[in-house]
């Protein structure tokens, strides 16, 4: 059993607020998560404009935009999440949704690149992505087989390694959607490493995905789940994810050689 590289997912979490992403980060770092990660979005780039300016009630407006603006780090306090972690000694890499996204995260030098589920099918992106040579963890969410094909062969053509990531794109995820059989599958045809990133409650599915060979790890955690955020209500709080990575760690002594 290979060990499963295990990705302390904040996301949007954070809420716009950076002492609350660096609680998620000393917390990821007590629970044993090997990296945190958080997400890039250029926002006008990303929507719409008929999207932004649709009403959307949060806490820093009426629409969408304002919204969307909201939840988004600036360069100032993605410097400060590069210090912190630096400080924390915790990995941390972020899902750029877009090519200056991408560009963006270049200047922190960050090991690791991740495709999030809906970028699966922007070809053009995917090559600006393999282009970097950085090890990319690609979710598979929403994705039909040519998708994958696509991705892979592309990865593959810049011999940027990688590895698929099983992933079922509904907030929270029901236990009979999760069809960890794919996992085998995804193994097989493209005789890569592949990992599992949930949206499930609990950790009963993640800990079976963990006795499925998988190489990586990717969930969602928050302060608490009653938060504000589309995110939160799939994520888990610190008890959860603290008992997660301790089951995972035996797991492994357990299965032996």
């Amino acid at each position: 059993m290979k060990d499963i590289f295990c990705i302390a997912e904040i996301g949007i979490n954070h809420n716009g607020d950076i002492n609350i992403a660096k609680q998620l980060i000393d917390n990821a770092k007590n629970a044993g998560f090997h990296a945190v990660k958080f997400q890039k979005r250029t926002i006008k780039k990303v929507y719409s404009k008929e999207i932004l300016e649709t009403p959307r009630e949060s806490p820093w407006g009426k629409t969408t935009r304002e919204q969307k603006e909201g939840l988004e780090f600036n360069e100032e306090q993605f410097n400060e999440i590069n210090k912190y972690c630096l400080e924390k000694k915790i990995i941390w890499f972020a899902s750029a949704w877009d090519v200056d996204s991408l560009v963006f995260l270049e200047k922190y030098n960050l090991k690791y690149n991740k495709i999030a589920s809906a970028m699966i099918v922007d070809l053009n992106f995917l090559e600006a992505v393999a282009k970097q040579g950085k090890h990319t963890f690609i979710s598979t969410g929403m994705s039909e087989i040519k998708d994958i094909d696509n991705a892979v062969d592309i990865f593959r053509k810049y011999r940027c390694s990688f590895e698929l990531m099983h992933c079922v794109s509904t907030y929270p995820m029901k236990p009979e959607d999760a069809n960890l059989k794919t996992i085998e599958s995804l193994q097989n045809k493209y005789s890569c490493d592949v990992g599992y990133s949930g949206h499930e409650n609990g950790i009963a599915v993640s800990l079976c995905a963990a006795m499925l060979g998988i190489t990586s790890l990717e969930r969602h955690i928050t302060l608490d789940r009653t938060m504000y955020g589309s995110d939160q209500a799939a994520s888990l709080e610190y008890q959860g994810y603290s008992n997660l990575i301790s089951m995972i760690k035996k797991f492994k002594i357990a299965l032996g050689t």
